[in-house]
């Protein structure tokens, strides 16, 4: 009887959009409109995401336009994206909000690409726990009688397959990102 990998497979899908969306918030000296997902602006006294009470669009290669659909909420947005701290220049601009991308220092470039690959490492870690507790779960349906000892080592194999796998998407994902920090 071969071992089932579906609930680990989803889990650790669940680790790579967990780092992709990390990376995404990574700021890389391009205007991109997820480094202002994670951030909430007070709308009538809810905390709410940016994405729910305005339209975010790119104007040019450095600079994304906010438009609230509100525009009482123009100073709160405003003040959101600055209290975010992500180094970013803002304009309330008439009916919009504008949001500059200064351009990186090496400095800077050198140390995002240390945060990248620390979150690198840290979704890593979360696919060797995941791979340590099928394996566990592997090893006790052995000593039950439930798996062969054969099957056992088949399953060791296809599991160290699956995190081999996984391991080169967040490697592709950090990839990805070093090189849209270097240019």
């Amino acid at each position: 009887m071969a071992y089932n990998f579906d609930s680990l497979k989803n889990k650790l899908e669940d680790k790579v959009k967990w780092l992709s969306s990390e990376m995404s918030g990574l700021r890389t000296g391009k205007a991109s409109p997820a480094i202002l997902d994670n951030i909430v602006v007070d709308s009538y006294g809810a905390m709410t995401p940016i994405s729910h009470v305005a339209s975010v669009t790119i104007s040019d290669a450095r600079t994304l336009r906010v438009t609230p659909w509100d525009k009482s909420l123009l100073v709160a947005i405003e003040k959101a994206i600055v209290y975010a701290n992500l180094g970013l220049s803002v304009n309330v601009d008439g009916h919009d909000v504008r949001v500059a991308f200064p351009e990186l220092t090496a400095d800077r470039r050198k140390s995002l690409t240390k945060v990248a690959k620390e979150k690198c490492e840290e979704a890593r870690i979360a696919l060797r726990h995941e791979r340590d507790v099928v394996w566990e779960d592997i090893q006790t349906q052995t000593k039950d009688g439930t798996i062969s000892e054969d099957d056992k080592f088949r399953a060791k194999d296809s599991l160290q397959k699956v995190i081999d796998e996984y391991n080169k998407k967040l490697e592709d994902l950090y990839s990805k990102k070093e090189r849209e920090l270097s240019e």
